[in-house]
């Protein structure tokens, strides 16, 4: 009763102090170029991407629409999170942020960041069956596959997130106001709660370990049937071909994951030094992505080139030499 009552008192906070990354107050102004210069990156590059998969009639397979998803994820999840690191470089002010505001920033991070996780997965199932399964590929990806497989990441992304909000904002935050982090997470965000978050702790570790572990094995075995499958191709032109269609992907998966592992496998080892491996796949891999797909995608080179170069139009399939 005594705890209650002196908790009670208290005054519940109605925003929050990001206190953002380390080493960047000492010259924010060049560090708010940086960050400009890789935002501005990340978004053009990104929207490239998706406007090229989208118009370009001979990007119309699978692989390129889900790509395009993969591109509106990327430049969605920069913006969540760049453009709030850059005001607090302009103005102290640009810092703060409300406890209604931090509870979104937290829920679309986790809602696109676990989308993205799920769409990997999907992805890697996208090539095996390419690779290891060409007859039926045709009718086991199909239009109506790929939209409904595109459907569940997204809403397993929400509900995923959804959970995960809820129980981080359904405590009461009473104390502290500094977030020791660049943007509002987890681990920074219940280091701050006035209550007991042992359950929020075990609820992230099995949830998020639950999942990002299932889409990884998942990912494994996909590429442990492909590597068997393009071994067994005879000629190496075919090898180099199936290789290069997944190892983009393959690049992109491992950035991806190795940075969440240092920070959800340790809940309370967050600080402005912990924010290093966040900072990678939140705004470096966004931005590395579309490079990433470009340079490893003879494809996407070309479409490219015919949207930034339009030249003579190329006849369909089976036209007539004119």
């Amino acid at each position: 009763m005594v705890f209650q009552s002196e908790l009670l008192n208290r005054t519940v906070v109605s925003h929050f102090l990001l206190e953002g990354l380390m080493y960047t107050g000492e010259h924010p102004g060049l560090f708010f170029l940086l960050f400009l210069l890789i935002y501005s990156t990340t978004v053009t590059g990104n929207l490239l991407i998706l406007l090229t998969v989208g118009l370009d009639p001979h990007l119309r397979s699978p692989m390129y629409h889900f790509l395009g998803h993969l591109s509106f994820l990327d430049a969605c999840l920069s913006t969540v999170t760049v453009p709030k690191v850059m005001a607090g470089l302009l103005t102290p002010e640009g810092k703060v942020i409300s406890f209604q505001g931090c509870a979104v920033q937290l829920y679309c991070f986790h809602f696109l960041a676990s989308t993205e996780c799920f769409l990997y997965t999907v992805m890697a199932y996208d090539r095996y069956l390419a690779i290891c399964q060409p007859l039926h590929y045709p009718l086991a990806m199909s239009k109506r596959m790929c939209a409904a497989l595109a459907g569940i990441t997204w809403a397993s992304g929400a509900v995923h997130s959804a959970v995960h909000t809820s129980l981080t904002f359904r405590l009461l935050y009473c104390g502290p106001r500094h977030i020791a982090y660049f943007f509002c997470d987890i681990p920074p965000v219940l280091k701050l709660a006035c209550a007991d978050t042992t359950i929020n702790e075990l609820v992230m570790l099995a949830n998020i370990g639950i999942v990002a572990a299932g889409c990884l094995v998942l990912i494994i075995t996909s590429y442990v049937f492909i590597v068997a499958a393009v071994l067994r191709i005879r000629t190496a032109e075919g090898r180099q071909r199936a290789f290069s269609t997944c190892s983009a992907h393959l690049t992109v998966v491992l950035l991806y994951y190795l940075p969440p592992v240092c920070i959800y496998l340790q809940p309370r080892s967050s600080g402005p030094g912990a924010g290093a491996p966040a900072v990678f796949y939140t705004i470096v891999t966004p931005m590395l992505n579309p490079f990433i797909y470009t340079l490893r995608n003879k494809e996407v080179k070309r479409a490219l080139g015919r949207r930034l170069c339009p030249g003579p139009r190329e006849p369909p399939a089976g036209a007539p030499p004119s």
